[in-house]
């Protein structure tokens, strides 16, 4: 009877009795506020009671849902929510454990706006900091489920996409609720991230339009991923770093992301910029890993990654790229060469089958040789020096360094190391030369300028010029000719400095003699001779003191004798490109300081043509006159002595070694020919044994080892030792044994010259 029920439900628990009377006859009318007001009243004044409260709660919202009377379900979720939210920090374990078993029922149910309902409280939970420590709870479900949601293919777009928006929120909760909570499940294991990452991936590779969402005010997916997805690697502690990148890794591997490009570069952008700036190298190291264990993959997929990594410089902060700067640049290297290999064969596996084309490997090539651009602008100068003099001994050279197995691969990975050490060289900038072009550094380069290869001469002219250039007047000197106006250039005002002048006084002599013998190349183009006026311009112009003016006099007055000169086997191309030298060169330093008479010689010079005339070249004795009582006068006697190229530094170590090999070789010679035929040589072989000479006189160390290769020295010595330590014949026609052989017996002083 109704008494009788009226009876019954006034013996219920007072918090039941509360409970109950949250709940409208019609759900409609939503929660009711009095009622509820009453029944946090009763939480707050009696804590021990809320675990109960939320247990009923919780049976409450059971039971309608069974029922399926919707409404009731959220006027519960709403009552749970208002009592979290209340109670204090202290007391709201109690709650938690019921509220997240209803969250797992919602979440459970085949109804989407139950999800989306389930989330929201989810995420209300989530911002409420918590004082106490928690043991026994576990977000596993929450993050598979959240993960799930994420990947929504709704049929109903709309329902579809706040969804999915409502999953990145769950999980950026379930984030927030763990990642500083000891006690909690690590959400940094892999088993986690290989969920959470993914599930957000998918959601930033989809560019929604923003229009479709200007109306109906629904998020888009991909701009709450990305706000998830920052807050997850902003998080990231150092020992995290790791496990949140490589499942980024795994994500554009199976879905063939790096061929794209475009995604992959805005993924990484996102992680640069989010992550603590003193975790980026970790980032990078992982980037260079993945890069090597795709050496088999194809092209398109090594210059993917090879970009991403080149933008990840770029964004780097720090200025260094972690302890091993130069296992940076040595994985760079080695996919340069193995590039070079997979071009020449045509296959990028060893077992021949799958095919790569020239084009693909050389856009693989240009962006590996970026990178190491971009990776070098990010160090401090005295480590760019390091790549610097690194990438030198990686350059291959014949008879000295380990080369490719064929001369045509070898040229390509010249060619290539080479425009690397330009990509680092644009940028160099230092005021001090010696430490920029050191011994070790400027030697070998320098030695590539007397390559065949044209290519090769124009690249290290430009690397020369570069790091030589501190004003960046190269780039003004581009187009400069006879009608040149040194106004444009950036000048300096002060003296050369010390070091400037120990500098040029230990390579003046290197520097022009190479200038010099680049012009007797037959294969030089414009482009030579445009790279040759820069540079001697720009040294010019950092270096230039009285003695440096006049050495570049007397070389442009030698490099003019050059092309006159009928012994010389050069094109009238190449005549005319060395003129065109002369009288550029001569007219920019004519406007740099020297008195007026010099610049009014150099003015009436008319160079239009190669006719053998006074009034087309420039005359020394006219050039010394107009320096006479300048502060050239002292150095102009030096006039007196034409340029000629000169062995300096190890050029004449290396000089004095070779001369030893051919002496060796005349030593050899000689042994084997009777004294009678000596003086009957005849004149073909003296003729070829001047030749010998002369190129061993003059020629530098590493042209004759990629002639002659570097076994010939030992093999020579080897001989001679093998004659002295051999004992002469005995009369019997027996060589007794010698005890002591004869470079190891000591003689008096008297018998030593």
């Amino acid at each position: 009877s109704p008494c009788l029920c009226g009876c019954c439900w006034a013996l219920r628990p007072r918090y039941k009795r509360l409970v109950d009377n949250i709940f409208p006859e019609d759900p409609e009318d939503g929660l009711v506020k009095a009622n509820m007001e009453k029944l946090t009243f009763f939480a707050l004044s009696a804590p021990e009671k809320l675990d109960r409260i939320a247990a009923y709660l919780s049976e409450r919202l059971t039971r309608e849902l069974n029922r399926h009377r919707y409404g009731y379900v959220c006027i519960a979720m709403e009552a749970m929510e208002q009592l979290l939210l209340a109670c204090h920090c202290q007391s709201i374990n109690l709650l938690v454990e019921s509220f997240l078993s209803t969250l797992r029922l919602l979440l459970e149910a085949d109804k989407p706006h139950l999800h989306i309902l389930a989330t929201s409280s989810f995420v209300k939970f989530a911002n409420i900091e918590e004082d106490t420590p928690s043991y026994h709870r576990s977000y596993d479900f929450f993050v598979s489920r959240f993960s799930e949601m994420c990947h929504s293919e709704h049929e109903d777009l709309d329902i579809q996409n706040k969804i999915r928006v409502s999953g990145i929120r769950g999980l950026q909760g379930v984030v927030r609720k763990t990642v500083d909570d000891e006690l909690q499940v690590n959400i940094w294991e892999p088993r986690h991230m290989e969920q959470i990452v993914p599930a957000l991936l998918v959601n930033l590779q989809q560019h929604t339009h923003t229009s479709r969402y200007a109306h109906t005010h629904v998020e888009s997916p991909a701009e709450q991923t990305e706000v998830c997805f920052r807050e997850l690697l902003s998080r990231a502690a150092y020992g995290h770093i790791t496990n949140a990148i490589r499942p980024v890794l795994m994500h554009l591997d199976s879905h063939s992301l790096w061929e794209g490009r475009s995604f992959a570069v805005q993924c990484f952008q996102i992680i640069m910029y989010s992550i603590q700036s003193q975790h980026s190298h970790l980032v990078i190291q992982q980037l260079l890993g993945h890069l090597d264990a795709n050496s088999k993959s194809p092209a398109s997929v090594r210059a993917g990654i090879v970009e991403v990594l080149s933008e990840a410089a770029v964004i780097e902060a720090t200025g260094s790229v972690g302890p091993t700067v130069l296992e940076v640049f040595n994985t760079l290297l080695r996919q340069l060469r193995q590039s070079v290999d997979y071009q020449l064969t045509g296959y990028y596996d060893n077992t021949g089958k799958r095919e790569t084309t020239s084009a693909e490997e050389k856009t693989l090539q240009d962006g590996v040789i970026k990178t190491i651009g971009s990776f070098a602008n990010t160090l401090p100068i005295y480590q760019r020096s390091e790549v610097m003099l690194f990438i030198m001994g990686k350059i291959p050279v014949p008879g000295i360094y380990p080369a490719l197995g064929s001369l045509e691969g070898s040229r390509m990975i010249q060619v290539m190391l080479l425009k690397s050490l330009l990509q680092v060289s644009e940028r160099y900038e230092s005021c001090n030369l010696l430490t920029a072009l050191p011994s070790s550094f400027l030697e070998p380069l320098l030695s590539f300028t007397l390559m065949e290869d044209p290519e090769i001469r124009l690249l290290v002219l430009s690397i020369l010029t570069s790091l030589i250039d501190r004003r960046h007047n190269a780039a003004r000197l581009t187009a400069a000719s006879v009608m040149f106006d040194v106004s444009v250039l950036e000048l300096k005002e002060d003296r050369c400095s010390r070091q400037d002048n120990l500098f040029i006084r230990k390579n003046a002599q290197r520097l022009y003699r190479h200038v010099y013998l680049t012009c007797k190349e037959e294969s030089s183009g414009r482009g030579h001779y445009q790279a040759l006026v820069t540079l001697l311009a720009v040294l010019s112009v950092e270096l230039a003191n009285e003695e440096v003016v006049v050495d570049l006099i007397r070389l442009v007055l030698a490099l003019q004798e050059l092309a006159l000169s009928p012994h010389e086997c050069l094109s009238v191309f190449n005549r005319c490109g060395v003129h065109a030298v002369c009288a550029a060169f001569l007219n920019l330093l004519s406007q740099l300081g020297p008195p007026p008479p010099f610049h009014l010689h150099i003015t009436q010079v008319k160079t239009k043509c190669l006719m053998v005339d006074e009034t087309f070249l420039f005359v020394q004795s006219k050039i010394c006159e107009a320096l006479t009582g300048s502060s050239y006068s002292a150095h102009t006697e030096r006039f007196n002595t034409p340029y000629t190229p000169q062995l300096t530094g190890t050029h004449t170590h290396t000089h004095t070694l070779y001369s030893l090999v051919f002496s060796l070789d005349l030593f050899l010679r000689s042994i084997s020919v009777s004294v009678d035929t000596l003086g009957g040589v005849e004149e073909e072989e003296r003729r070829r044994r001047m030749q010998v000479v002369e190129r061993f006189q003059t020629a530098p160390f590493e042209e004759i080892a990629a002639h002659c290769g570097t076994s010939l020295l030992q093999s020579k010595l080897d001989q001679v030792f093998d004659l002295i330590i051999r004992p002469p014949p005995s009369p019997s026609g027996h060589s007794p044994p010698r005890s002591t052989p004869l470079y190891g017996i000591k003689f008096p002083d008297l018998c030593v010259y």
